[in-house]
């Protein structure tokens, strides 16, 4: 089997998001996590994958910085799966791709549980796109405003590719 293409450094921002989570397996770890499940056992249990390739799951999700292992809360000699800061900030991709399964992917006589706020019990709202001024945003009012070959290299040199979400991108 070919080795799939890295886009750990390819210019598009969703690329190298799919680089690192895009597979079904490591997405369901993510889930799995937020779900509150930390054992190799409980997650190869929720998900039934062959034991090799959860390992590996793991072993990059660590890796990359979305897991991290630590102690076991038990005291024992194990150890357990914890997402990281950077693991906790995919609760939105999972949250948006629940919503659109729940949208596009259930027929009407189907329904699955839904996610409610700990505090209250609610359902929680759906996710908004939002202009910076609050103003809902559809698909049709945005675009990525493509950086000139010249910017986006020399803003790599700068260290300064990673941009804040909130601020605007250089002229």
């Amino acid at each position: 089997m070919a080795k799939r293409k890295s886009l750990k450094s390819d210019p598009c921002p969703m690329a190298r998001s799919l680089d690192l989570i895009g597979d079904r397996w490591s997405l369901l770890l993510v889930r799995d996590a937020f779900d509150g499940m930390r054992r190799f056992g409980e997650f190869q249990r929720s998900l039934g994958v062959a034991r090799n390739i959860l390992a590996q799951r793991l072993q990059a999700l660590v890796e990359d910085g979305i897991l991290e292992l630590v102690p076991a809360s038990d005291g024992t000699a194990y150890h357990e799966y914890q997402l990281t800061p950077k693991g906790q900030a995919l609760f939105p991709v999972v949250v948006g791709l629940r919503q659109w399964g729940q949208d596009h992917l259930y027929g009407p006589r189907e329904h699955c549980a839904p996610m409610v706020d700990r505090k209250t019990g609610q359902p929680i709202r759906r996710l908004e796109v939002r202009a910076h001024n609050g103003r809902p945003l559809g698909h049709a009012e945005a675009y990525v405003k493509k950086l000139a070959p010249g910017v986006a290299r020399g803003l790599a040199r700068a260290g300064a590719a990673r941009q804040r979400p909130d601020t605007p991108y250089p002229e």
